[in-house]
C-alpha cells in the first residue's frame, strides 16, 4: 500500500486529489513514469502498461526551495520542477516509479543530476542537430536503451508487438488533439485560448487511456455544437494571436488570459505542450517500430536543436492556415536557446510572413502582469 507524504492534509483540494488519483493507481498495481519534455518517446513506457505523465513544475510555490541547490538566476521551470520533487509536493514526481529526461538544455542536464541522488532517473541524449547520420543513429539508439532501462526499473519485458499498439493508441490521442486545435481554424474561433491551453495541457493528466479519447471527442463534439448555434466566445473582428516560444504552463493565465482580455483572439500555440508535440504522427506501416519512434521525435522542431528549421516550418504553415494577424514569442527567463533564437523568430514573422510580432522574457511571478497588460493592449490595438 502507498503511502502519502507526511504534509498531505495541508494541501488544497485539487492537490490532494491528483495524489489521492496517483495513490490509487499505484495500489491497482499499475507504474508510473514522469516525463520532463515531449522528446520523451512515450510509446516505450505505454508499451510496458505504464501510466505516463509530465512532471514539469509550473508553480512558483517550489522554487524557493529548489533555490536552496540550484541557482537563482535559471529557468523557473527547471527550479520549480526540482523544488517539487525534493518537497513531496507534487504527486505525480512523489509515486513515480521511473522519471525520464532528455538532455535538452545545459539547466535540465545539471539538474537531473541532482535529481538522481532523490529519485529513479533516466537521462537520453539528445543530439544536436536533427541532420546527418549520426544524429539519426544516436537518438535511434537512445531509445533502444530507454526501452532496455524500462525494462529493468518496472520488471517488464516489452516486445515490439507492444510498442506497434502503442503507437497506434498514442496516435489515436493525437489526431484527436489535432482535430481539437484545428477548431481555432475557423473565423472567428470556436473556443478561446484558454479552451485551447487548458484542454492540450490537461489532457496529460487523465490517466484512462479510453476516458481521455472520450472526453476529448465530446468537447469537440460540444464546441461545435456552441459554435453552430451562434453561441461562440470570440467576437468575429478580435486579431488572430500565435503564441510560441517557452512552455507557458506556469504562465497561462498571465499570458493568455491577459491577451484575451485585451481583445485578442489567441487561434494557435506552436509550443511544447500543444501543436509542437502533436502535429507529427508516428508513422504505423513501418517495420521497425525504433526507426518509426526515431523518425517522429528527432524532428521536433525544438530551439535547443541546431539549424532548428522543423520549427520555421511549422510556424510558417500554421500563420498561414490558422490567418493569424501577429506573433507573441514567450521567453521564460534563462532560457537560452529559446531567447537566442526569438531573434530568427521576429525576422521570419516581420520579413517572411508581414506580419506583427512581440517577444516577451517573463517568469512565474505575476510582478509583471500590469506591464504585459499594458502592452497587450497596445499589440491588439495596432492590430
Amino acid at each position: 500500500m502507498s503511502n502519502l507524504p507526511e504534509q498531505f492534509d495541508s494541501f488544497n483540494d485539487a492537490r490532494q486529489k491528483g495524489f489521492l488519483s496517483a495513490k490509487e493507481l499505484k495500489d491497482s498495481g499499475k507504474k508510473l513514469v514522469g516525463t520532463f519534455c515531449t522528446f520523451t518517446p512515450v510509446e516505450i513506457p505505454m508499451a510496458a502498461g505504464a501510466v505516463t505523465v509530465g512532471v514539469c513544475g509550473v508553480s512558483e510555490e517550489s522554487i524557493p526551495a529548489a533555490e536552496k541547490v540550484l541557482p537563482r538566476n535559471l529557468c523557473p521551470l527547471i527550479k520549480s520542477s526540482y523544488g517539487h520533487a525534493i518537497t513531496d509536493t507534487c504527486p505525480y514526481f512523489y509515486f513515480a516509479d521511473l522519471l525520464i529526461g532528455e538532455t535538452t538544455c545545459d539547466g535540465k542536464k545539471k539538474m537531473y543530476e541532482e535529481l538522481a541522488k532523490e529519485k529513479n532517473m533516466h537521462v537520453m541524449h539528445l543530439p544536436n542537430t536533427v541532420k546527418g547520420e549520426l544524429s539519426y543513429k544516436l537518438w535511434k539508439d537512445e531509445i533502444i536503451k530507454l526501452k532496455e532501462e524500462t525494462e529493468k526499473s518496472l520488471g517488464v519485458t516489452i516486445t515490439e508487438d507492444d510498442i506497434r499498439a502503442a503507437i497506434i493508441d498514442k496516435n489515436e490521442e493525437r489526431r484527436l488533439l489535432k482535430e481539437f486545435y484545428e477548431l481555432g481554424k475557423s473565423e472567428p474561433s470556436m473556443l478561446t485560448g484558454m479552451e485551447l491551453h487548458n484542454v492540450l495541457y490537461q489532457s496529460g493528466f487523465k490517466f484512462d487511456r479510453d476516458e481521455l479519447k472520450k472526453s476529448v471527442r465530446k468537447v469537440i463534439d460540444d464546441t461545435k455544437e456552441r459554435y453552430e448555434k451562434g453561441e461562440g466566445p470570440v467576437k468575429k473582428d478580435s486579431p488572430r494571436i500565435l503564441i510560441t516560444g517557452s512552455p507557458i504552463g506556469g504562465i497561462s493565465q498571465k499570458i493568455i488570459q491577459t491577451l484575451e482580455d485585451a481583445g485578442a483572439s489567441v487561434v494557435a500555440l506552436e509550443l511544447c505542450q500543444a501543436i509542437r508535440s502533436t502535429d507529427r504522427l508516428v508513422d504505423e506501416d513501418m517495420d521497425d517500430v525504433y526507426d518509426a519512434l526515431t523518425q517522429k521525435y528527432i524532428k521536433i522542431g525544438c530551439s535547443c536543436m541546431m539549424d532548428n528549421d522543423n520549427r520555421f516550418e511549422l510556424l510558417d504553415r500554421l500563420i498561414d492556415e490558422y490567418k493569424v494577424d501577429g506573433v507573441i514569442d514567450v521567453v521564460l527567463q534563462a532560457c537560452h536557446t529559446f531567447n537566442i533564437e526569438s531573434y530568427r523568430v521576429k525576422e521570419f514573422v516581420t520579413k517572411e510572413k508581414h506580419k506583427a510580432f512581440m517577444g516577451i522574457e517573463t517568469d512565474y511571478s505575476k510582478s509583471d502582469t500590469e506591464q504585459l497588460k499594458t502592452r497587450f493592449e497596445a499589440f491588439v490595438e495596432m492590430l
